[in-house]
């Protein structure tokens, strides 16, 4: 697969952590990540990762900032983006198998390196389950088309 990664200032140490663990995995990457601690806007960059799945350039992304949830807000503004916030292996599991999510969040403040290898790890391996979980993921489809979920009868 090849993997989108970007982070802000806060994220620096946690994405080199990352671009080690996708590369041992034997992923591509598109490394939009910022290297510099001085301040830098995560919906920047969250853009950029987001926009190059969204558009099929890369076919998953990881983003990295101090907590997570500004990477997750942004990039799921992204037409076709389904991100999670994951901070153990449950999340990042039900995240791919249920939701199909193709964004990973992560925080680069509160996750040790054990704990990122195996989120990291456990999301690029996991498959979407699909069946009763395709229905779902159409509704969020159709959500971000501006339709009503209730409406769409499979």
């Amino acid at each position: 697969m090849r993997i989108a990664v970007a982070n802000d200032h806060r994220g620096v140490s946690a994405v080199e952590q990352v671009k080690v663990i996708v590369a041992q995995l034997n992923h591509e990457m598109l490394d939009f990540s910022s290297n510099t601690e001085q301040p830098v806007d995560y919906p920047d960059l969250a853009y950029v990762a987001a926009s190059a799945v969204s558009a099929g350039q890369a076919d998953r992304a990881i983003l990295i900032c101090g907590t997570g949830i500004g990477m997750c807000i942004a990039s799921n503004k992204v037409k076709g983006v389904r991100a999670a916030l994951c901070y153990d292996e449950l999340n990042a599991r039900i995240s791919r198998q249920h939701n199909d999510a193709n964004v990973l969040c992560l925080s680069g403040d509160l996750l040790g390196s054990g704990m990122l290898r195996r989120i990291v790890a456990i999301w690029l391996a996991t498959d979407f389950a699909g069946g009763r979980h395709l229905r779902r993921v159409h509704k969020i489809e159709a959500i971000e088309q501006g339709k009503d979920p209730r409406n769409l009868h499979e």
